[in-house]
């Protein structure tokens, strides 16, 4: 069964990613993508609008673990 890695990616650093969970199943990547708090544009968190504002917009993807 393939796992997954969610990381964040900045859109104004290219090539930068923050891992946010490793080695989680198909669906566990979806919810945490899904998640409103996953993306700079739907975010609604004090830290997440503090981030987005610090470093820019944002979005969590995932990638399957090799």
């Amino acid at each position: 069964m393939p796992r997954y890695h969610v990381d964040r990616l900045y859109f104004r650093r290219p090539g930068v990613r923050r891992r946010m969970l490793s080695n989680v199943t198909l669906a566990e990547a979806q919810t945490w993508c899904a998640d409103l708090n996953s993306s700079s544009t739907t975010a609604w968190t004090t830290s997440a609008i503090r981030r987005t504002k610090r470093y820019g917009p944002w979005f969590d993807s995932y990638v399957e673990a090799k």
